[in-house]
């Protein structure tokens, strides 16, 4: 797939809304490659997240295998994306998955730095706030159980109250699991999220949309949707052949408006990892454009 927007009909699995299952109906969908200098390299960008409150983008840079991960900032300026830097966050060990909250006053996003270790197993979910000079406080691990022995990936509050998330801990149903929390007075309470959407097998990454309307969930085969019925997740279905190109789609952004869909694909060429835009509904101009498109 080239840089170039390329128009396409496919039939995804659509959610038949009051059933238990998809319907596959023929679906229009526009998939992008989103390349922009200064983001793209020969080595893997994944995840990415855009700041609410300023011209700037998180996102995971790593080895052309997958490994390394480190959080990275990038600001829109009238010259384009600027290199990239450290967050200004930044920890020693992995970090991964960013996630702004919907006001920008937060960050959760997922470290090893309690430990400085390169071991996925001692990743677990933190969050950074901002002060109300805009400047980034200094991370906190979140406690006991929503972090747990194991490791925990992509936290993702939702518009339901709870913080979606991916862990391998003990009590799931085969792998990595998705699973959500909430706080309750002093504690936090944890539940998985059941056999509609956690298989025997990997799932790692939950994104809830802005209405809270339906799921993207990222598994060891590329992305999967489910939508909330009757305040019940729906049994997922694999999106379509137009996304799911090789199933190492992962790292699943909505646009603010849930019309847009950004998602990171291993395209197994000399860029490795590579961002897309799947075009849900119509033709919304996001991410921003930098450059001479900006308009301050």
């Amino acid at each position: 797939m080239n840089s170039s927007a390329r128009r396409h009909r496919i039939c995804t699995a659509l959610l038949v809304v009051g059933s238990v299952g998809f319907s596959g109906q023929c679906a229009s969908a526009t998939v992008e490659h989103w390349n922009p200098p200064g983001i793209a390299s020969e080595l893997y960008e994944s995840h990415a997240a855009f700041d609410p409150l300023e011209h700037e983008l998180l996102f995971v840079r790593s080895t052309k295998d997958f490994s390394g991960w480190r959080i990275l900032q990038s600001k829109c300026t009238a010259q384009g994306w600027s290199a990239p830097v450290d967050a200004p966050f930044a920890g020693p060990g992995l970090e991964a998955d960013p996630y702004f909250t919907p006001d920008g006053r937060s960050v959760y996003f997922i470290s090893t730095r309690a430990t400085g270790s390169m071991h996925g197993k001692d990743l677990d979910i933190w969050r950074v706030d901002r002060n109300s000079q805009g400047a980034w406080g200094q991370p906190v691990r979140l406690p006991e159980p929503l972090n747990s022995s194991e490791a925990e990936w992509f936290p993702h509050p939702a518009s339901d109250g709870w913080l979606y998330f991916g862990s391998n801990r003990a009590g799931g149903y085969g792998g990595n699991d998705i699973w959500r929390a909430r706080k309750v007075g002093d504690r936090w309470e944890v539940e998985n999220l059941g056999a509609a959407i956690n298989t025997a097998g990997d799932e790692y990454e939950p994104l809830p949309s802005p209405d809270g309307a339906t799921l993207i969930v990222a598994t060891a085969n590329g992305l999967h949707k489910s939508k909330r019925i009757n305040g019940s997740w729906s049994p997922r279905a694999r999106l379509g052949a137009e996304i799911n190109v090789n199933g190492t789609e992962l790292g699943a952004l909505y646009s603010p408006s849930g019309h847009s869909l950004m998602f990171a694909r291993d395209t197994g060429e000399a860029a490795s990892g590579e961002f897309f835009i799947w075009r849900i509904e119509g033709r919304e101009q996001w991410p921003a454009p930098c450059g001479a498109l900006r308009k301050d």
